[in-house]
């Protein structure tokens, strides 16, 4: 998919797999970002090594769960990851992340259309997502990207600061056929 964002760049988003390099990258820059913004939050909740197991094992992913992955390059340089999980009967997005420098051009909301495309070609009903009190333009984003907050689910609900959302997916179905018989 490509689409123009705000400062006409030329936006080139393309399917991957979990282990793509630039994926690798742009996930490990997220997740130093991550942790910088909440580590007071995460030194609180990790005291020893059953905590910092369990925070591996909520936030980390299974290449066996993964559904869907899009980077996002600008000029043919990524700057932006999105992935989808499958977490029981649901798609999760996941690990979206646009570099800082990026931000506010329109990639986030590429990468989160182009995500919401790949769950319905996956034949989701819905997308849910998890998100932390520390990220507003996140939270802003997907609220105006139609998703609406929803209780805190497994394997979040041990992070005090999570926010968790939802978007019902419409499915496109052919047009009935007008005029004519029935």
């Amino acid at each position: 998919m490509t689409s123009p964002p705000r400062d006409r760049t030329r936006i080139e988003i393309r399917a991957t797999d979990w282990d793509d390099p630039a994926g690798v990258a742009l996930r490990e820059a997220m997740q130093a970002e991550m942790d910088n913004r909440y580590a007071d939050r995460l030194a609180e909740l990790v005291v020893g090594p059953a905590d910092t197991r369990r925070l591996h094992g909520t936030l980390g992913i299974e290449v066996e769960q993964v559904a869907y992955v899009g980077i996002a390059c600008a000029d043919r340089v990524p700057v932006g990851h999105v992935a989808l999980r499958r977490l029981g009967d649901d798609l999760e997005l996941k690990r979206m992340y646009v570099v800082p420098p990026r931000r506010g051009s329109g990639i986030a909301t590429a990468l989160l259309r182009t995500a919401e495309d790949a769950a319905r070609s996956l034949g989701a009903s819905r997308i849910i997502l998890q998100t932390g009190d520390r990220q507003p333009d996140a939270v802003g984003l997907y609220e105006r990207e139609g998703y609406s907050r929803i209780p805190v689910f497994s394997p979040y609900e041990w992070l005090s600061f999570s926010i968790c959302m939802e978007k019902l997916l419409c499915h496109s179905f052919p047009a009935a056929p007008t005029g004519g018989r029935p």
